[in-house]
């Protein structure tokens, strides 16, 4: 702190704060879809003050405790509100426990993160990351207006979407990081070509393919995970049968 510090990462953290402080006006103003909108921006700043970080190598214990608390508001309480606001009260206690289940294992992912930071296997996540959880909950919203919804709702998937969100969380279920991005570097013309028809796909319809981004990292984390038990369990079966036959 003596010595100061950066600012061009800490600016994107600021605003990922922002987005997050804004969603939460929005819900109790019931702007529901604006809500869900500045959460997934905050997503875009927190990817974006991260990538800054390590490209200008300007990575700090300052930014990366000032990264959390900004991520605690954006894709902690701020989610959370949203959900209970949105498509929770209705439930009653299951409906506000399910919103501080969510806050409460977010901030959980947010602590073991920070203390496995070093130590951690480069290239995966353990649980789900929260702001992945965050703009789960946030495409949903955005999928209920574009398909003509209005106003609040109250589905059934919504309240076990927070709570299996919660779950995953603090789950030992890996999930990729990312972290090594594929944009630094040299890569084939043809890369090139299918990120820009990416995007194209994304600006189209990007409620649509928002949301199926989402639920398939989601999922992939579970989905992989049970192929690995399926496959070590089918190593074993393996293993015994060779045993077998060699007696």
């Amino acid at each position: 702190m003596i010595r100061g510090v950066y600012i061009l990462p800490n600016l994107f953290t600021m605003g990922n704060l922002f987005c997050g402080f804004y969603a939460i006006i929005a819900v109790f103003q019931e702007h529901y879809e604006m809500a869900a909108v500045a959460v997934v921006l905050a997503n875009v700043f927190d990817i974006l003050d991260g990538k800054v970080a390590r490209l200008m190598r300007a990575t700090s214990r300052f930014g990366m405790e000032l990264d959390s608390l900004a991520d605690l508001v954006s894709f902690g309480v701020a989610p959370a509100l949203l959900v209970f606001s949105w498509a929770l009260t209705s439930y009653g206690r299951f409906g506000w426990l399910a919103a501080f289940l969510f806050t409460a294992c977010g901030t959980l992912r947010l602590a073991r993160f920070n203390v496995q930071a070093d130590s951690a296997e480069k290239g995966t996540f353990t649980g789900l990351p929260i702001p992945a959880a965050a703009s789960m909950i946030a495409t949903t919203v955005l999928m209920f207006y574009h398909f003509g919804g209005s106003g609040t709702t109250r589905h059934v998937l919504v309240l076990l979407l927070s709570y299996a969100l919660a779950f995953l969380m603090v789950s030992n279920i890996r999930y990729h990081s990312f972290k090594d991005s594929a944009f630094i570097g040299r890569a084939p013309f043809f890369a090139l070509v299918l990120v820009v028809m990416f995007m194209i796909v994304i600006a189209a319809e990007p409620q649509v393919s928002l949301f199926l981004l989402c639920t398939l990292y989601v999922v992939s984390g579970p989905a992989l995970h049970l192929l690995a038990l399926l496959g070590l369990r089918a190593g074993r079966f393996r293993g015994r049968e060779r045993r077998k036959a060699v007696q």
